[in-house]
């Protein structure tokens, strides 16, 4: 089969075929994917295609084998996900964290982002500032108020209980 037939072929073939697998899937889009599918295949066989004799029964063989197997396959993942351990539950934040959270909700937006970005994220000095677009002095400056200011922030005061620690002072 030329490609000229194979497009007249195709054009011919393809609403039909669409038809009869929206019936069969009871799915129009799943019904247009297999039968796409079917003549994409179909394309590497347009040689011998033709010499089958029933060009059209192979491509809608084809595009039924397709939708039944991907049938197969959601109904294996409804199974799986059927017979799966529901997730356990992710503990909340512990109140360390909460801590830090709420302490640098305190900080100017600038300083917040140079923490989080070099401490956090890891980035360097050099990175954080070419993220944000400042000199690397002023990062540098960001910094270092911004964990002076975080220091104070979550400072313990040995004659009381801090909020953030649960269960009584360690030691």
């Amino acid at each position: 089969m030329t490609e000229d037939e194979f497009d007249a072929f195709y054009a011919a073939a393809f609403p039909r075929l669409t038809g009869q697998l929206f019936a069969f899937t009871g799915d129009r889009g799943e019904a247009q994917d297999v039968v796409q599918e079917a003549f994409v295949r179909a394309w590497d066989r347009r040689h011998g295609l033709q010499a089958d004799g029933a060009p059209e029964a192979w491509v809608r063989t084809v595009a039924m084998r397709l939708a039944v197997s991907r049938w197969r396959r959601a109904r294996r993942w409804l199974e799986l996900v059927r017979h799966s351990a529901m997730p356990e539950t992710t503990p909340g934040p512990g109140p360390e964290r909460t801590a830090l959270v709420a302490a640098l909700r305190e900080l100017p937006e600038h300083q917040r982002m140079a923490i989080v970005l070099h401490h956090l994220c890891d980035l360097s000095v050099e990175q954080v500032a070419s993220e944000t677009g400042a000199p690397v002095g002023t990062v540098k400056v960001r910094l270092s108020r911004g964990r002076a200011a975080l220091a104070k922030q979550l400072a313990v005061d040995e004659a009381e209980e801090p909020a953030w620690r649960e269960g009584g002072r360690v030691g």
